[in-house]
């Protein structure tokens, strides 16, 4: 196979996403473009709100290659906030208000954005950069005194281009240090010209935007839905959660399209969910089981990329049943997916080497990092003079079919429950607190959907510190997902020859952890044949509490747990507290709102929930 034949065809025509937007605007403006609760907001009103703002951001100085960081939460509002951004030329800093405050600080100290905004419910950063409140009533009297139709290149602070930056994102960082991606307009035509041939929204269809503002997976959603004329449909981070609430939200908002990670589909009962429409798995290893589950009376795609390229580079489907291995296709529109060796020579014969990432969707590099960004995106020797091609680190193959296989990394980077870390990021965090003296970071359990991050820590023999204490000092610096759900403390770590600490053993170690099993404690403890039986026995908060704390330990793969802890001073996250979630409810017959689950500050304050909401 020639290496000609991993390049996807043609390329569409250069354009921005202020370009593509507004066409849809002219031919769909009575059209719904965003649902979010109650609120139905269609294009025409949608695109003269992001104009009226675009022209308060230019006065304040946002033009082509300028950043602007944005912390709103999920609403409408957010969205005309991208788009004003994008209409005034400048370029989206997403700051998800739920992560910790040092991260986003260094996310702007780092990025040096000319403007913030934000809206009253998200705490200022103390920073110096200039802040703009978006729902303050003076401002939003001077965006309505604006002109509504669209920003011409002559009032911008100069035209703006494809080859202008679009976005910048924050990506784990093996030296613990967060790096950020620039990523310019240049892919998103192909992006588009790619989910209109596999996907063909448009009016009367909705999409689920489900991830995290401050994932590339975020954008696909927006374009998916309003670059292609469909309806995006937003809810509250509480309405998202994986399991019951996820699955109410896309029956309610009869949702036919929707991107959600493997972790997400593995606890999500599929049963009448997008029916006669598309699920994209991405983020992490589409399993058989899934595929065979997901790909009934659905079309199931399996997506491929790294943030280092316009949200994606492979897609392959619609997956047809079940399969020994499931493919992410081929390269999306303009773009080329090259496996080679260690001196770049072609592997395409079915080999196994690194993806090699080419085409309109390469990022310009890391953000303020010319080193870095010099050795992981390189000259591109198959493509045509003076283009490049991203080193991604992983490892693929092409089948006899001419699909494309992902098989690994090389490196120390994973995925866990769909994002994206560096291991030596958490252990540069942990190896921060005065107490430490060596981390070694891995990922236990063998089931993709299960997976977890386990710490294995050396302390000083002059300084107690506890498990808890530990997981709160990551907390201040990490993000929920990149916060270890346990954390060990061998006496002896293993060592290599060289007396080296013996990393691969500790990864198989966690590897093959097996769950601990539960310590029932106390008299009258209610077994799982009992609690089976939608509650029965369970007549006040003793008895609730005993049968929450197996809940907790089963869940939690731990061998004690006791009313007055904390599910997630004890390893819990927020796939696990969906999970509990869904066997309160089927065992206990309880619904328990998932923000009455993250606000319970013990077990005891939970259960008090669950036995007022049987008596009710």
């Amino acid at each position: 196979m020639a290496v000609s034949a991993l390049c996807a065809g043609g390329g569409a025509e250069l354009k921005t996403v202020s370009d593509l937007f507004e066409s849809v605007v002219a031919g769909s403006g009575d059209a719904p473009s965003v649902v979010f609760g109650d609120t139905v907001v269609d294009y025409a009103e949608l695109n003269a709100s992001a104009n009226r703002l675009a022209r308060r951001l230019v006065a304040a100085g946002v033009g082509p290659d300028t950043l602007v960081a944005v912390a709103v939460p999920r609403s409408t509002r957010l969205i005309v906030a991208v788009l004003a951004v994008l209409k005034a030329g400048g370029a989206y800093l997403p700051l998800d208000p739920a992560y910790p405050a040092d991260r986003l600080a260094h996310m702007v100290v780092d990025a040096r954005p000319v403007l913030l905004l934000r809206t009253e419910s998200v705490s200022s950063l103390g920073l110096d950069v200039t802040e703009v409140v978006l729902d303050d009533p003076s401002f939003e009297d001077a965006c309505a005194r604006e002109r509504g139709e669209n920003v011409a290149d002559g009032e911008r602070r100069a035209p703006l281009l494809p080859a202008h930056l679009m976005y910048v994102i924050y990506t784990s960082g093996s030296t613990g240090v967060p790096k950020g991606v620039a990523v310019s307009h240049t892919g998103v035509a192909d992006l588009v010209s790619t989910q209109q041939r596999l996907y063909a929204t448009g009016r009367g269809d909705r999409v689920l935007q489900w991830a995290s503002f401050s994932f590339d997976a975020w954008f696909w959603d927006f374009a998916l839905a309003l670059l292609n004329g469909a309806t995006l449909v937003m809810a509250g981070q509480d309405d998202l959660m994986p399991g019951e609430s996820l699955r109410e939200t896309m029956l309610k908002h009869e949702v036919n399209h929707a991107v959600l990670p493997p972790v997400a589909l593995g606890i999500t009962d599929s049963e009448g969910l997008l029916a006669g429409g598309t699920i994209t798995s991405t983020g992490d290893v589409c399993t058989r089981s899934l595929a065979e589950e997901w790909s009934k009376g659905r079309r199931l795609y399996n997506a491929y990329g790294p943030t280092e390229v316009t949200v994606g580079a492979s897609i392959g489907g619609p997956v047809q049943g079940v399969q020994d291995e499931v493919t992410v296709g081929t390269p999306w529109d303009g773009g080329a997916v090259y496996v080679l060796d260690d001196h770049l020579r072609d592997l395409s014969d079915g080999g196994e080497g690194e993806l090699f990432l080419a085409g309109s969707g390469v990022a310009r590099g890391y953000l303020n990092r010319p080193g870095l960004t010099a050795s992981k995106f390189v000259a591109d020797p198959y493509g045509p003079p003076g283009s490049r091609m991203y080193r991604s680190g992983d490892r693929g193959r092409h089948g006899a079919d001419g699909q494309l296989y992902f098989t690994g990394r090389i490196d120390g980077q994973v995925k866990v429950r769909g994002f994206r870390i560096e291991l030596g990021e958490i252990e540069a965090r942990l190896e921060s607190h005065p107490a430490v003296e060596i981390v070694v970071a891995a990922v236990g359990g063998e089931e993709v959907a299960t997976q977890y991050i386990v710490a294995y820590v050396k302390t000083s023999a002059r300084q107690d510190v506890s498990e808890a204490e530990l997981r709160a000092h990551a907390r201040l610096a990490l993000p929920e997902h990149m916060v270890p759900s346990r954390i060990e403390m061998p006496e002896r770590f293993p060592t290599m020859p060289n007396g080296k600490v013996d990393r691969q053993a500790l990864a198989d170690r966690a590897r093959r952890t097996e769950p601990a099993p539960y310590a029932a404690s106390g008299e009258g403890d209610t077994g799982a044949g009992e609690a089976g039986a939608a509650g029965d026995g369970v007549d006040g908060a003793g008895s609730t509490e005993r049968i929450l704390c197996r809940m907790a330990a089963e869940t939690l793969q731990v061998a004690e747990v006791t009313p007055q802890d904390n599910f997630f001073d004890l390893g819990g996250h927020s796939v696990l507290v969906a999970k509990l979630a869904g066997r309160i409810r089927k065992e206990l017959g309880v619904t328990v709102p998932m923000r009455a689950m993250f606000a319970a500050g013990t077990l005891a304050e939970l259960a008090e929930f669950v036995a007022q909401g049987k008596q009710d």
